[in-house]
């Protein structure tokens, strides 16, 4: 008869066992799905399965999230139902369902990619038509287009390339060995100057949208740079007679330079004087041009038919007359011809913005003197 404490072991034993078996399936194996267990259904229309099986894992961006629950034959392709976790992220609706390979034995899984990021989410129910699915090739199709694009070779020509390259790389194993070699160290020391390579590739861009801004100026220095050269290429004989030219002038300008050194010389002393008193009238000589055109356009109307055309117009005492400043000048008629002394100290002295005709001398733009010229050397 079995003991007591042996039917607890067992008893023990067979619990743990079945929550083992039942944590590794509903964990591992997604077999708590067939148990009510949480998540939600997701179906993918494929053209045909691509490999694709019952318990395939279901990845969104590398992590997975599901499984294949089941795989159903449509009137135009497979239907696969997925299983999506209640842990999972949440999957924008237009993800796209990639069938791939795990690895080279050919374990394909589904990988769900985002096309965006937020909202509307793949919930229950939810369709990724077969639009937004790719699947892998299938073996047979590559191994037949692997088989006639062998066979589409030319087998003469083939020959020959191999007998080419053959004779090409004949005896070059040094050189190739040193090629080889420069690489390695080219290659190490692009390793050792990898953060400035980095910032200079950070940098370009910035240099790339500079680049870009002026790209309508470089467009038209072009285009200018272009015109110059057709006008040069047009000009090109011109341009060899004033080169073969070019000696013979020099010489004669060299010549005359020498016999009028002294006269030269004369002659730029006298135009620094003259500078000197035209720089400091600029502004003078710059309103006298700006009046003279419009001079010009009204004195051929005093005389458009040969006779005079003038107009007298009387402006008595607007503004009125400076008075002020010649109190102590004694006065005499105007019809008195008679000399007398003439007051030179005397003038108007009403201050500028005064509403009278102020005049005088001192009223006049005045200048700085230039300082004088000393006479050249005999």
């Amino acid at each position: 008869m079995v003991a007591r404490k042996v039917k607890v072991q067992l008893a023990l034993f067979l619990v743990i066992a079945v929550v083992g078996v039942g944590f590794v399936g509903g964990q591992y194996a997604g077999l708590d799905r067939y148990f009510g267990g949480n998540g939600y259904p997701v179906t993918v229309r494929l053209p045909e399965s691509g490999g694709l099986f019952v318990n395939s894992e279901v990845s969104y961006r590398g992590v997975a999230v599901g499984r294949v629950s089941e795989l159903r034959l449509t009137h135009d392709g497979i239907a696969a139902e997925l299983h999506i976790n209640d842990d999972a992220p949440e999957i924008p609706a237009d993800a796209r369902a990639v069938v791939a390979n795990r690895s080279a034995v050919g374990e394909q899984y589904v990988d769900l990619q985002p096309q965006r990021r937020g909202g509307p989410y793949l919930e229950t129910g939810s369709v990724i038509p077969v639009e937004r699915t790719v699947i892998p090739p299938a073996p047979e199709s590559l191994l037949v287009n692997v088989d006639r694009l062998v066979a589409g070779v030319p087998t003469d020509q083939l020959r020959t390339v191999v007998d080419e390259v053959g004779t090409a790389f004949d005896g070059t194993g040094p050189h190739l060995q040193k090629m080889l070699d420069a690489t390695s160290s080219f290659t190490t020391e692009a390793q050792q100057n990898l953060p400035e390579t980095t910032q200079l590739l950070d940098n370009s861009d910035l240099v790339l949208k500079t680049q870009q801004e002026q790209a309508q100026n470089l467009t038209e220095f072009s285009t200018g740079l272009r015109q110059i050269s057709g006008q040069l290429k047009q000009s090109d004989p011109d341009l060899r007679k004033a080169i073969a030219a070019a000696p013979g002038a020099a010489t004669e300008l060299q010549e005359l330079t020498r016999s009028m050194r002294t006269d030269f010389g004369l002659v730029a002393a006298n135009l620094l004087t003259t500078m000197q008193l035209t720089s400091v009238r600029a502004p003078a000589l710059e309103q006298t041009l700006v009046a003279l055109p419009m001079v010009s356009a009204f004195t051929h109307t005093l005389s458009p038919d040969g006779t005079g055309h003038l107009g007298l117009v009387l402006n008595v005492f607007n503004p009125p007359a400076c008075t002020a400043g010649y109190e102590g000048t004694p006065r005499k008629p105007g019809a008195d011809t008679s000399e007398g002394p003439t007051n030179y100290d005397i003038g108007c002295t009403e201050p500028k913005g005064s509403q009278t005709g102020v005049r005088g001398s001192q009223n006049a733009v005045r200048y700085p003197v230039p300082a004088p010229v000393s006479p050249p050397a005999p």
